[in-house]
């Protein structure tokens, strides 16, 4: 076992850069992909397999200090800037003041209880500080996943959206001055460059961020940038004001760049569909990648010297700081005694707090440095006094170098505490479903009505959508949750809960309206839960041509053997009614077949509460699932076996 560990390392410690890329690229989508498949958060699974990674390959040998943490520079950058694009006041109207109130006086709150409980496990007052200076930020790259996985109601994941993205910033900047605070106060500079430093990079971060944020808008608006670049436009834009602006003041970009996506996501006349599809999978990918190469820069002794005081300081954070800072921030805000409740419970740290201390113990290190070579240089007094700071750096940097295995530890801790169990908590307090298997109705036909009622009695949510008000109140008048609205409103898109739906099925009048909903939706149901009908039946064979809309424009075809708006109509006029019924072994899918005959029309299978919708995919059971179908009135022919079909076939619904 030894020699083949001797093997892979000595093979991995051979890799050229281009070739440890390419790995990190590969890994760092495979475990998503995986963390996806097992539906646990994906920096969970990153950070042990970038644990692992690092006992085979330090990224530091590989690509060197200095390009590494300039690309982390760059990615963190733009990760902002994605998120900030995505952030739009329209989904906080009603949410203004807690989001102010979770920005500024919850960060001030946090920040201190933080830094008490830095300094009560053991950690000198100024790296106290700074750890709580790091840690008050909760991390979109860690919470955009879990939000995916869990999906919450609109305001609690806007609260959640906004708070990570604004104070991920703010915690930089933050940290960036307490970190340039200590290295003066130990340089003996005054203490008013350091109030200078503030300003400038307030002030320079707002001026840049909206005028740089303005000149694009104006580029996009008069259509300047052809479509094409959008994407790659937005990117270099954000990259060049990151690197410019911190070459101006340091450590000023990320704030610059979050000021100037929030301005552009803000411009009602601009379409930025292109660049935040861009920007998102770029975020994505450079989220795997960075947690890989800064987990792998930690060693196992790191971890085990820090873990005994790391595990309390967690407890602190969760039990404590947490609590405490929300339920005094939020005093006398909007938010209900429930939202709160799920706020107190998620606060994962992500990629901004793992970068920023991973970059501080250089820094620390790169003075400490420099301040000896002056010392060598210098004589009497002077080189002492040089010397004394030096030495003072070097035991600053000592110091931060242990606050990073304490980072990734509490990063662990808190995606895992948060990320595994928000989920459950989030059900309980009806502000998301852990597994939702709703449907979502367009259009408000009577065979639409029928079925939603026979999902209901089944234990299924379900809603009707539709622009008709009368279709709207006959459902509703049975009891069905309906909502009237275009389902390519402003409204139906960005407003509409659907915290418990899983799947959407078009049927509206307008075939060009129902693939146009289908796609727009499929981008929180995913591809595989969207379905359409056609409004009238598609000739065998037909595809392409003339008339018919092109494949790619289109979505699956829901229910088999498919049938169109139309021929559902002409069923329900001959009396065909929706039925929910239990497939066993005595009563087999055969036996149901054989029953009803040809005309028989499967919609829904449910097994053990999860529902799918039947398409030209689907392969009905033949026991063990209950089958939502439309039935004709009477039964063809009763099939061979011998059983009380009152078990086995629910009320029907419809009309004759």
């Amino acid at each position: 076992m030894q020699q083949f560990w001797q093997r892979l390392t000595d093979a991995f410690a051979a890799l050229d850069p281009t070739a440890y890329v390419a790995l990190v690229v590969v890994i760092a989508v495979l475990a998503q992909w995986i963390a996806w498949a097992l539906k646990v958060p994906s920096i969970l699974l990153l950070l042990v397999i970038g644990f692992f990674l690092g006992r085979l390959v330090q990224p530091d040998d590989i690509l060197g200090r200095d390009v590494l943490f300039a690309g982390v520079n760059l990615a963190v950058g733009i990760i902002l800037f994605e998120g900030a694009l995505t952030l739009r006041f329209r989904d906080i109207h009603d949410l203004r003041r807690p989001v102010l109130r979770l920005s500024t006086v919850t960060v001030v709150i946090a920040w201190v209880l933080i830094s008490a409980s830095a300094w009560l496990v053991g950690f000198q007052l100024e790296m106290s500080v700074l750890v709580g200076a790091i840690l008050v930020v909760t991390g979109p790259t860690v919470i955009a996943p879990i939000l995916r996985m869990i999906r919450p109601t609109r305001r609690v994941s806007s609260l959640l959206k906004w708070e990570g993205i604004i104070v991920d910033p703010i915690g930089a900047v933050l940290a960036v001055l307490v970190f340039q605070g200590m290295l003066q106060l130990r340089s003996g500079d005054p203490l008013p460059e350091l109030i200078l430093a503030l300003l400038l990079t307030l002030v320079l971060s707002l001026a840049l961020g909206l005028g740089l944020g303005w000149i694009v808008g104006w580029l996009m608006y008069h259509h300047a940038i052809p479509d094409f670049l959008h994407g790659v436009f937005f990117v270099a834009v954000a990259v060049g004001t990151l690197v410019a602006s911190n070459a101006i003041q340091s450590e000023s970009g990320l704030l610059t760049v979050t000021v100037m996506g929030i301005y552009l996501g803000n411009q009602k006349k601009l379409r930025l569909r292109l660049v935040e599809e861009f920007a998102e999978h770029l975020q994505v990918l450079f989220v795997g990648a960075l947690f890989l190469v800064l987990a792998a820069r930690i060693a196992p002794a790191d971890i085990i010297d820090v873990a005994p005081r790391a595990l309390i300081f967690v407890a602190l954070l969760v039990l404590v700081v947490r609590p405490i800072s929300v339920v005094v921030g939020l005093i006398g805000t909007s938010v209900s005694r429930e939202e709160r409740a799920l706020m107190l419970w998620m606060a994962p740290r992500g990629i901004v707090a793992a970068a920023i201390t991973s970059v501080f113990g250089l820094q620390f290190t790169q003075a400490a440095e420099d301040r000896a070579v002056q010392a060598a240089e210098a004589t009497g007094e002077e080189a002492d006094a040089l010397l004394a700071q030096a030495a003072q750096l070097f035991d600053l940097a000592e110091q931060a170098n242990e606050l990073v295995p304490l980072v990734f530890i509490v990063i662990v801790a808190t995606v895992a505490i948060y990320g595994l169990g928000v989920g459950r908590l989030a059900e309980r307090l009806h502000l998301a479903a852990r597994s939702p298997q709703g449907v979502l109705f367009v259009g408000g036909q009577q065979w639409i009505v029928d079925t939603a009622t026979t999902l209901n009695a089944a234990g299924i949510t379900t809603r009707v959508v539709s622009n008709e008000f009368p279709k709207t109140a006959k459902a509703r008048r049975v009891g069905l949750d309906t909502v009237t609205a275009n389902i390519l409103s402003q409204f139906a898109v960005e407003d509409m809960e659907l915290t418990k739906f899983k799947s959407l099925i078009a049927a509206t009048p307008a075939d060009e309206v129902n693939a146009t909903a289908a796609r727009e939706f499929s981008k929180v149901l995913g591809q595989a839960n969207v379905f359409q009908l056609t409004q009238r039946e598609k000739p065998a064979g037909a595809t392409g041509g003339r008339t018919n809309a092109a494949d790619h424009l289109t979505v699956p075809i829901c229910f088999a053997p498919p049938k169109s708006n139309n021929q559902l109509k002409e069923l329900m006029q001959r009396g065909f009614t929706v039925r929910h019924t239990r497939l066993t072994s005595t009563f087999t899918r055969d036996d149901f077949e054989e029953m009803w005959g040809e005309e028989l029309v499967y919609m829904f299978v449910l097994d053990d509460g999860e529902l799918d919708v039947v398409n030209g995919r689907t392969k009905v059971p033949q026991k063990g699932v209950s089958v939502i179908s439309l039935v004709p009135p009477q039964p063809s022919a009763r099939p061979a076996s011998r059983v009380d079909l009152a078990a086995h076939e629910g009320q029907g619904i419809g009309t004759a």
